[in-house]
């Protein structure tokens, strides 16, 4: 699965450049959100554990909010 991402995630950043050089604008937006899905899905981006307000470090991660995150992830390995 994590392959297939990366794989996306590689198809989708090369959609970005070549249709920035076709200067075709809904395109790249397109690509541009592909991207982003991409690097979501791997966990590149989303919810950051650094600005919490509270250390979770010694919870079950069922017991804290990124319970339903770390569910995603977990079905998606």
């Amino acid at each position: 699965m994590r392959q297939t991402l990366v794989n996306d995630l590689m198809t989708a950043r090369r959609d970005v450049g070549t249709t920035k050089r076709a200067g075709d604008e809904a395109a790249t937006k397109a690509a541009r959100a592909k991207v982003h899905a991409a690097k979501v899905a791997l966990g590149e981006r989303g919810p950051t554990w650094w600005d919490d307000d509270t250390d979770y470090n010694r919870h079950l991660i069922k017991n804290t909010p990124y319970a339903g995150w770390w569910s995603t992830r977990a079905q998606s390995t």
